[in-house]
């Protein structure tokens, strides 16, 4: 089991994961745990420091979260971000009130106490991200002020006897220029944390546990063509070896070319056994005439699990079925660390329905994208399947608005194959985070030639992000996009009109559905 060094408890905040990201990027190992978490769990986990997250909730509320007294006479240091802040000056004996002046976006930090170790080698002046409708009214006995900005005067603050900080702005995000620093100066300096996390650690771990669970038994393992998956049955083939069944499904769902490559990676490079079903029929049969995204989603991965269900009753000995969650799937699907809002259903998150005799393995949980593919490299996966952008469990069947039906699937990857062609070519699809094409269903007249046309419209989006979480849009040059369009106009007959999405995450999501 890997020490750890940090524990993060979770008050529903959004951002939560990200908090665990940025120390993993300084090689300290932590764990996410609810707030709710008994400070006999805690403590039974030695952790060297802990985080409260920041959450949607007031502290003055009457059902507001509250963290397990406990925790304060641990004698560990502790960190308070916005919502865990106003915990902390509650519980300390201070006061929170709703604010006159809401805080929202970029704000301008001034450092009042250079000296305090969790300002560390930062510049004064720079910009944090604030998101905070309450704020601390009165400070508890003991506590000063390290940091203001225009809205808040008590940016941040500490009571360095009890060795507890707190802030109002979110050092976890991108756009605090020097929060990581913050982050790592209360794990290094302040909690005294040595250790360094490498992902080759969590590797072998993770091959160990899998070992000494498994058993002699075998894996069902599903395969959709993505990252994640493959990643998995890598790593499960590298831990057990022939006990591993790998399930490639071809769901008719799949991008063009995606089953040709998978078999040759798994068979040919990696020299795994891949079992390929094809269910392209049952697929499709099960989502004619459905059009709400969700209803879709939960079609698929009831449907995929029926499918390995029945491949393996072919195999004898499989107790358990494998899959490529990560995190941001989890934090987005379930509250399964704390109390944060549900974003979307993301299959089989969660567990395996009642009726399904396999227990759950997903080695990825915890992890990031950008960590699965360092994983996946360690594993000898060729670095063009590490590198693709994400792709949807659901497949295609999200980037279709509205009826899934063979000729629109077609459509649809003729132009997507088009958009990323274009990107490779111009260097963009390893500048950017995602790329891919919506079928929008939406029809629109056009000329072509001396013809009148009343085709579909398609709708490109590129986005650049570091983990998924947040995204914003990616400026593409105009003359890449007009390549893109023209060709997908002249190469792809039924689409008339192509549109550029510029919507950043948050407040859109990066899939359409």
């Amino acid at each position: 089991m890997t020490n750890v060094s940090i524990v993060v408890l979770d008050f529903g905040s959004q951002y939560t994961q990200l908090i665990a990201r940025r120390l993993r990027e300084q090689e300290i190992y932590c764990e996410i745990l609810p707030y709710y978490t008994k400070v006999e769990e805690i403590k039974a986990k030695n952790p060297k420091g802990v985080i409260l997250s920041g959450g949607p909730s007031s502290v003055y509320a009457e059902d507001a979260y509250e963290v397990d007294q406990g925790v304060y006479e641990l004698g560990l240091p502790i960190l308070g971000i916005c919502y865990g802040m106003q915990r902390i000056a509650v519980d300390f004996g201070g006061s929170v009130i709703r604010s006159d002046h809401h805080e929202y976006g970029k704000a301008e930090l001034n450092i009042v106490k250079e000296d305090n170790p969790l300002f560390k080698d930062c510049d004064n002046n720079r910009i944090v991200w604030m998101s905070h409708s309450d704020r601390v009214e009165t400070l508890p006995e003991g506590f000063e002020v390290i940091a203001v900005s225009d809205n808040s005067p008590y940016a941040a603050i500490a009571n360095m006897q009890k060795n507890v900080y707190a802030m109002q702005f979110h050092p976890e995000v991108n756009h605090s220029e020097e929060g990581y620093l913050m982050l790592r100066n209360f794990a290094r300096n302040i909690c005294g944390v040595e250790e360094k996390w490498k992902m080759e650690h969590f590797l072998k771990e993770q091959i160990k546990i899998i070992r000494e669970k498994v058993g002699d038994a075998k894996v069902l393992c599903g395969l959709s063509g993505g990252v994640d998956s493959s990643v998995v049955a890598a790593m499960l083939y590298e831990a057990i070896g022939d006990q591993l069944v790998p399930v490639f499904v071809d769901n008719g769902l799949l991008r063009k070319g995606e089953r040709e490559q998978v078999e040759h990676v798994f068979k040919v490079n990696l020299k795994v056994p891949l079992v390929v079903a094809d269910a392209r029929e049952l697929f499709l049969s099960r989502l004619a005439g459905v059009t709400n995204p969700e209803e879709k989603r939960k079609i698929i991965g009831h449907t995929f699990i029926e499918v390995f269900e029945a491949e393996a009753k072919k195999h004898d000995g499989i107790k358990f079925l494998a899959q490529g969650t990560l995190y941001p799937d989890v934090i987005e699907s379930i509250s399964v660390n704390g109390p944060s809002e549900v974003i979307k259903s993301h299959h089989n998150v969660g567990g395996l329905p009642d009726w399904m005799d396999f227990e759950l393995i997903e080695p990825l949980r915890e992890l990031f994208k950008d960590e699965v593919r360092k994983i996946g490299l360690e594993l000898g996966l060729p670095s063009d399947m590490i590198n693709r952008h994400p792709f949807p469990g659901p497949g295609l069947a999200i980037r279709i608005m509205g009826d899934v039906n063979p000729a629109d699937l077609d459509l649809l990857r003729e132009a997507d194959v088009i958009l990323l062609d274009e990107l490779k070519a111009s260097g963009y699809y390893s500048k950017t985070w995602q790329a891919f094409a919506v079928l929008l269903n939406v029809k629109s007249v056009g000329v072509m030639g001396d013809n009148r046309t009343y085709d579909n419209t398609v709708a490109v989006r590129v986005v650049e992000a570091v983990d998924g979480m947040t995204a914003t849009f990616a400026h593409l040059p105009h003359d890449l996009l007009e390549r893109i369009s023209r060709r997908i106009i002249n190469e792809v007959d039924g689409i008339n009109r192509v549109v550029y999405d510029i919507s950043s995450k948050p407040p859109a999501t990066i899939e359409w559905e």
